[in-house]
C-alpha cells in the first residue's frame, strides 16, 4: 500500500498544472525564446516591485504569526533588489514612471488581505512566489543576463547570495509546510490560495502582453 502523500507533495501535485500554465503564458515563454524586448524585460521588473513590496509588508505583521513566522526567511527578502534594478533599468526617477497593471493590482489587494488576516493564505502566495524564485527563477535570471547582456546589475532579483543551496533550502521549506498545525480543511484553503496565487500569475502575464501589444 503506497504511503499518502505529504502535504508539500499534495500541494506541488494539485498545483503543478497551475504552475505549468503560467510558466508558459505567452508573454513568459517570448521572453524565455528571444522575442520579447528589453523594455519587457523592464515591464515584468516593475509588476514584481508592486507584488514583492505588498509581499514583504506584511511579513513584518505576519512575524508575529508562531505558524507564519517559521516561513520567513531575510535571505529571501527581495524588495532591495528590486529597487536597484528598477533604477540601473530606469534611472533614478523609476518611481515616476511604473505603475501597477490591473492583475497587479487585484494580486497585491489579496495578498494585503491575507497578509493582515490570514496567515495560512499568507503563506500560500510566499510559498508560490519564493520557491518559484529559488527554482525557475534563477533560471529566468541566467537567461535575462545572456539576452540583454547584463552582469549583476538589472537582475538582482534572481540572485539569492545569502542561499549557498536553493536545494536544500526549498527542502527545509517543505518540510516546514509538513509540519505546519492546519487540519485538512485548512490545509485545502492553503491549495485553494495557492492556485489562485497561480492564476494571478497567469492574468498578469496575459496583461503585459495585452500592455505590449496598446504600446
Amino acid at each position: 500500500m503506497p504511503e499518502p502523500l505529504t502535504f508539500s507533495d499534495a500541494l506541488r501535485e494539485r498545483s503543478s498544472s497551475s504552475h505549468s500554465r503560467s510558466e508558459h503564458a505567452g508573454f513568459m515563454a517570448d521572453l524565455l525564446k528571444g522575442d520579447g524586448s528589453r523594455d519587457d524585460y523592464i515591464s515584468l521588473v516593475a509588476q514584481h516591485y508592486f507584488i514583492y513590496e505588498a509581499l514583504e509588508s506584511a511579513a513584518e505583521r505576519m512575524r508575529q504569526d508562531p505558524v507564519a513566522a517559521v516561513f520567513l526567511s531575510d535571505k529571501l527578502t527581495r524588495l532591495p533588489a528590486l529597487e536597484a534594478d528598477l533604477a540601473f533599468l530606469l534611472g533614478p526617477r523609476w518611481r515616476d514612471v511604473i505603475a501597477p497593471l490591473p492583475t497587479t493590482e487585484r494580486y497585491v489587494a489579496r495578498i494585503r488581505e491575507v497578509g493582515a488576516s490570514w496567515p495560512g493564505g499568507y503563506i500560500a502566495h510566499h510559498y508560490t512566489r519564493y520557491l518559484g524564485d529559488l527554482s525557475g527563477g534563477i533560471f529566468i535570471g541566467r537567461v535575462m543576463q545572456r539576452r540583454f547582456g547584463f552582469e549583476t546589475n538589472g537582475i538582482g532579483f534572481y540572485l539569492f547570495d545569502d542561499i549557498a543551496d536553493p536545494s536544500a533550502f526549498k527542502d527545509v521549506y517543505r518540510e516546514q509546510l509538513d509540519a505546519a498545525p492546519w487540519d485538512d480543511a485548512e490545509r485545502e484553503r492553503v491549495i485553494d490560495e495557492v492556485l489562485r496565487a497561480y492564476r494571478y500569475n497567469t492574468e498578469l502575464f496575459e496583461d503585459l502582453a495585452r500592455a505590449r501589444i496598446a504600446a
